[in-house]
């Protein structure tokens, strides 16, 4: 009793300190939560729960006072090599699938199959890989991760002290007292974010526990309560699929879909939601432990899944996703930039439309603002010699403006003799009646009237003034 009060102080005070030394190392790397755009939250947050339970329980066993079991020896090295394989996920972005089977060939290490048999055996290893992603699912939020962890490490921890499994519960007393020390950190406003690395240790080491504690039992009591001590994770993960399933989106697909989103839109804070969770989970491990007591039949666990059920054909309604950018405007479908458009800016008072690229200031736009346009017609880019355009409205035939046009346009004003000594400035207007080159009619200047002679108020300088002037 006093071991273990002892370990659970330790371990606790271990994963704070390493939780916070370890974040300091992972703002220095650039190690952060990608998915966090408002803060930059460092990652590398649940590697400190995964030294200190594997510290605390290898302290244990080395110094004799809890020695570790064949079993629980190789699930804790097991659950540490998924934790590596987790924190390379953080530093190096490893893609969901490569993670399933790297955990999948974890769980095969510890999976009984001389008891269960090699069927089960399939089935189990394929259960905990599935519970360790969904543990890493539900590092979606502020202490979501850790609090359903804690809860359901004690309720695991119990079924194994009800089965005399000394070993393994008190590794689950110091995998709940590091995720509370860790908690220390990561409630909101979370300072360290839980990363794969300690998501994946977490789910694991719950999953392989709780089948240890159920193995030896009936097939549907063992389903049941398995079930009911991972009920939010499944819940999280079902819900996830099937809304990402519905919306045409990819599964593996990270979004704002899952529990704690969709309750934090119908009203309740990041604490509050995590708490209804918390809560939740708390009455799901304890259905669970009374069914594996013997204190209530297994078909109490189907108030759980009814429950579950219920929140997720509800939290389907919340909707999760933002609206698709519109693809068509006006019966057109808007080019993307990249696709041949120089710019997407558009013309006031048209409002959605796609303007014309470089075509600021020219008879396009003007006659899209309703102004008049010199020549008194409405021009149009690309058309024709002699249709009333100015060459440098016209393009080749693909709209493009030639680069030669300007000095073409220059050169004839020159053969005009619009350019000529004494010619008003300015450019010459365009002739519609004999197509010949020039330009547009330039904007009117304002004549101002001269200024008025300066005149002093002294009297001393005005006197001699009026006797020159006579």
């Amino acid at each position: 009793m006093l071991y273990g009060i002892a370990t659970a102080i330790a371990a606790l005070l271990l994963a704070a300190l390493l939780s916070a030394l370890l974040r300091v190392l992972a703002l220095r790397l650039g190690l952060v939560d990608r998915r966090r755009r408002g803060r930059p939250l460092p990652l590398l947050g649940g590697l400190a729960v995964v030294l200190s339970t594997c510290l605390v329980a290898a302290a244990g066993g080395w110094t004799g006072t809890a020695p570790l079991g064949d079993g629980v020896g190789r699930l804790l090295a097991a659950g540490a090599a998924v934790a590596v394989l987790g924190t390379a996920a953080d530093v190096w972005r490893l893609k969901t699938p490569f993670l399933l089977v790297g955990t999948a060939l974890a769980a095969a290490c510890v999976v009984p199959y001389d008891e269960i048999g090699p069927v089960a055996g399939i089935a189990a290893v394929a259960w905990i890989a599935c519970v360790a992603a969904a543990f890493r699912g539900l590092d979606h939020a502020d202490g979501l991760a850790g609090t359903v962890g804690v809860l359901t490490a004690f309720g695991v921890g119990a079924c194994a002290a009800v089965g005399v499994m000394d070993d393994l519960a008190v590794l689950l007393s110091v995998l709940a007292a590091a995720l509370t020390g860790f908690l220390m950190h990561n409630w909101h406003p979370a300072r360290v974010a839980f990363g794969s690395g300690g998501s994946l240790f977490t789910g694991f080491v719950l999953a392989s526990a709780a089948l240890l504690t159920r193995t030896g039992y009936d097939t549907v009591s063992t389903v049941a309560v398995l079930f009911a001590l991972t009920a939010t994770a499944s819940a999280d993960a079902v819900l996830v699929l099937v809304s990402r399933k519905l919306a045409g989106r990819p599964v593996l697909r990270r979004g704002p879909d899952h529990l704690g989103h969709r309750l934090r839109r119908l009203g309740p804070t990041p604490p509050g939601a995590t708490v209804l969770l918390g809560l939740a989970t708390f009455a799901a491990v304890l259905v669970g432990v009374l069914v594996h007591t013997g204190w209530a039949e297994p078909t109490a666990v189907l108030w759980v899944a009814g429950a579950a059920l219920a929140v997720v054909l509800g939290l389907l309604r919340v909707p999760a996703y933002a609206p698709r950018r519109q693809t068509e405007l006006n019966g057109a479908r808007a080019q993307a930039p990249g696709s041949g458009t120089r710019t997407q800016s558009r013309v006031p008072g048209t409002r959605g439309q796609t303007r014309v690229p470089g075509t600021r200031g020219r008879p396009e736009e003007r006659t899209a603002r309703g102004l008049p346009v010199a020549g008194g017609a409405t021009r149009a880019r690309g058309a024709a010699p002699g249709s009333g355009v100015p060459p440098r409205a016209r393009g080749d035939a693909s709209g493009a403006r030639s680069r030669t046009e300007p000095f073409r346009a220059l050169r004839a004003l020159r053969q005009s003799g619009a350019g000529a000594p004494g010619a008003p400035r300015g450019r010459a207007p365009y002739d519609e009646q004999t197509g010949a080159p020039g330009v547009q009619v330039p904007r009117r200047q304002l004549e101002y009237p001269p200024p008025p002679p300066r005149q002093s108020t002294s009297p001393q300088v005005r006197a001699p003034l009026r006797i020159r002037d006579g």
